[in-house]
């Protein structure tokens, strides 16, 4: 069994991935944490739990326009039942199971660097819901991103704390979280939250980061699975390759610009339907003078010939992406924070790390960045089904008796309204801000629409690229024999092949095309044609 082990300062985007995806993996507190959680505590209960102690946000105070109104000891653990059933006002169809998984794991990392003061109780019981697969039921509306993700994180911790009225997911069964802790045996039904638990839980925009780090990860997958997509879609149309020699690039060195040319070039090396030589030989449907020699293309349209432009700035977009969540990860982002202080003892500070605003702004900018990936992408989708545009491609790649079936147009028309869709999801989120809770939140980030809406654009987009992968992989199937001798590049022949053995060529016409859809989809998802490659050239990105 695998194991992650967390204490706030070193969790990687790539192990919370893994962990929201692999149940296999187990996650587990590091003794440097647990020491340090109990010291703090320790500090806590021995200095600040009477009547007398100094007024501290959510710790002994109301909270929201209640921040002046002391929390009597006494009234602590109450405190902390009502406060997660106050916030606990989400709508909507809940968050995947993954999300839910990276969100508890990410809420366990912010508490292990010791600066928000649960009790290390908490943190156990949080990798105690990883580690037996319980993922509490979270609705994905009513967050605005500041103070954090307040209602849909109340729905975990509500979860954590045994209510009866809490949802999760466990061995792919919808229940109570009463049921499914005495199922797993990860403890006590009714886990009594104690001062600051509570606020702790709630407080952080954890869900944004997951929703967001999912999201992110998708997308840079799919943009190298977009390039040998490109890749498949030059083969068949026969491409000048001249748009990518490295001097053009040089000639404006953005390092997306540069990586994308060069992993073009890698992919279609070997490759002679790319050459002169190919494009003399005239396809069926190829609308050309006979009475002249066949003369050089020259140059090929924006969405082959100016992949790297706009291929580029999505490479660059993601590592600008990445910076933020890298740093996202192991920071704490609830309010109020406590410091050790020099000499000992420890002291509580408000502040506002729970705003979202970084994540909402680096969301946006990937449903933008990845929404014109797909743009290009189905631009050629459309130039592939239509001889006119792809240089005699068979019309709607349509095979078996003509007229009677139909081939791939409408497969073309799908994607066009995705998309459509994603260009609205465009929309930004992060400057729309509406006062909350008596205007003592004047300004809120949006941060979880921001993400919500670019893990859809990434989602719709794997249709996307999947489809050009197929539909460019069926084009060359069906003009084979008219190019004898002429072969595939290393990287392009891989991928071919991989998507042939998933679904052989369509030569008679009679298909489902859904099915086709949503296998096109799997290249992305499972990453089954990247590896092909991998596996045959090596790492190409």
């Amino acid at each position: 069994m695998t194991t992650t082990t967390i204490n706030g300062f070193n969790l990687t985007a790539a192990q919370v991935v893994a962990v929201a995806r692999d149940h296999a993996i187990e996650v587990n507190l590091a003794a440097s944490s647990r020491a340090a959680l109990k010291e703090s505590r320790d500090y806590i209960e021995s200095t600040w739990m009477h009547d007398e102690a100094p007024m501290m946000y959510s710790f002994n105070t109301g909270v929201g326009m209640l921040k002046d109104t002391r929390v009597k000891v006494q009234d602590i653990v109450l405190f902390q039942t009502q406060l997660i059933k106050a916030h606990a006002c989400g709508m909507g169809e809940p968050f995947s199971e993954e999300v839910s998984r990276a969100t508890m794991l990410l809420r366990a990392n912010a508490f292990a660097s010791n600066y928000s003061a649960p009790r290390v109780e908490v943190v156990d019981r949080l990798l105690s819901f990883v580690n037996a697969g319980i993922h509490p039921i979270m609705p994905q509306k009513g967050s605005v991103g500041a103070s954090g993700d307040l209602a849909p994180l109340a729905y975990l911790a509500a979860a954590i704390a045994g209510f009866e009225e809490a949802e999760v997911m466990y061995k792919g069964q919808r229940m109570s979280a009463p049921d499914a802790i005495r199922a797993s045996n990860v403890g006590p039904v009714v886990f009594e939250l104690k001062a600051k638990d509570a606020s702790a839980l709630i407080n952080g925009c954890t869900v944004s980061l997951a929703v967001a780090l999912l999201a992110a990860s998708d997308a840079r997958n799919m943009l190298s699975d977009a390039c040998l997509s490109l890749g498949l879609t030059l083969e068949a149309m026969r491409a000048e390759m001249s748009a990518f020699d490295p001097r053009i690039h040089e000639a404006r060195p953005h390092a997306g610009q540069i990586k994308t040319a060069a992993i073009i070039r890698d992919l279609l090396d070997g490759s002679t339907r790319t050459t002169h030589e190919a494009r003399a030989v005239q396809f069926p449907e190829e609308l050309r003078r006979t009475d002249i020699p066949y003369t050089a293309r020259i140059q090929d349209v924006y969405s082959l010939r100016c992949a790297p432009q706009v291929y580029g700035p999505v490479f660059d977009a993601l590592d600008y992406i990445d910076t933020i969540l890298d740093k996202e990860v192991n920071s704490a982002t609830d309010n109020p924070l406590i410091f050790g202080k020099d000499g000992g003892g420890f002291e509580i500070i408000s502040g506002g790390n729970f705003h979202g605003q970084y994540l909402a702004q680096a969301m946006d900018l990937l449903a933008m960045a990845v929404a014109d990936l797909g743009s290009i992408v189905e631009r050629r989708v459309a130039r592939l089904i239509d001889p006119t545009l792809s240089w005699g491609l068979p019309r709607n790649l349509m095979s078996g008796v003509r007229g009677v079936n139909t081939g791939y147009p409408v497969m073309q028309c799908s994607l066009s309204s995705l998309v459509m869709e994603n260009r609205t999801l465009c929309m930004p989120g992060s400057v729309d801000s509406i006062p909350a809770k008596g205007n003592s939140e004047d300004h809120v980030s949006n941060s979880t629409w921001c993400a919500r809406k670019a893990a859809t654009v990434v989602s719709n987009t794997q249709y996307i690229v999947g489809v050009e992968m197929l539909l460019a992989s069926q084009a060359l199937t069906m003009t084979e024999n008219l190019l004898p001798g002429f072969v595939l590049g290393k990287g392009t022949q891989a991928a071919y092949e991989s998507v042939r053995a998933q679904i052989p060529a369509c030569l008679d016409g009679d298909r489902w095309l859904h099915n086709d859809l949503e296998v096109a989809r799997s290249f992305i998802v499972t990453g089954s044609v990247r590896k092909a490659v991998v596996s045959k050239i090596g790492e190409f990105v």
